[in-house]
């Protein structure tokens, strides 16, 4: 069990400015001082592509995946793992298995971030828990590629490390702690927090 609190999850958005810096989420989340992500053009970009591929007829894509039903724009809860998420697109599959289906505001660049795969093993997890099927891969559809669809295989491993990471968001959250600062100084030099930060 990660956490005890049924009203509070963490979001995968919340993993993913962890994995920026372990700090934001001290600010974000402990002492409540807002980011301003609203002003962001790739945030705003990225929300109004999300609004539009839902009118964009894919479902050749999926055809070719083997995919026999889809639900879009869930949200899921785990009481188990405290996290949530709305998935872009669930797709079950005849196997009896399922996966997460992301569409991102970015180009493929022959590899796949850090943060889009763990962000994808977060939705499987939810996936997993609320459907009871095993979630063995998740895809991304890169909107600024043509739609370029790729695949990401969702390991143990990896599940397990997200699992880890999890743990240390809530003890940042929930007792108080303050985190080192990321290793990677250049970060800091774009970071919203930065004249707040303590060196």
């Amino acid at each position: 069990m990660v956490t005890d609190n049924p009203n509070f999850y963490i979001t995968p958005s919340v993993v993913i400015e962890y994995l920026f810096c372990p700090r934001f989420i001290y600010y974000m989340e402990v002492l409540k001082i807002d980011q301003n992500e609203d002003r962001r053009y790739k945030v705003i970009r990225g929300r109004e592509i999300h609004k539009q591929k839902a009118l964009t007829n894919k479902e050749y894509k999926r055809k070719k995946l083997g995919v026999i039903k889809k639900i879009s724009e869930e949200e899921l809860y785990s009481r188990v793992y405290g996290i949530s998420g709305k998935i872009d697109e669930i797709l079950f599959f005849k196997d009896n298995t399922g996966s997460p289906l992301d569409y991102k505001f970015a180009e493929y660049k022959n590899k796949v971030f850090k943060t889009y795969k763990i962000q994808s093993i977060l939705y499987g997890i939810l996936i997993k828990e609320n459907f009871k099927i095993d979630v063995k891969r998740g895809f991304i559809v890169y909107t600024r590629s043509n739609n370029k669809l790729i695949e990401i295989e969702h390991r143990q491993k990896d599940i397990d490390n997200c699992k880890k990471i999890l743990d240390k968001i809530n003890d940042i959250i929930i007792l108080g702690f303050f985190p080192k600062r990321t290793s990677f100084l250049s970060k800091c030099n774009d970071c919203c927090y930065r004249n707040i930060c303590i060196k």
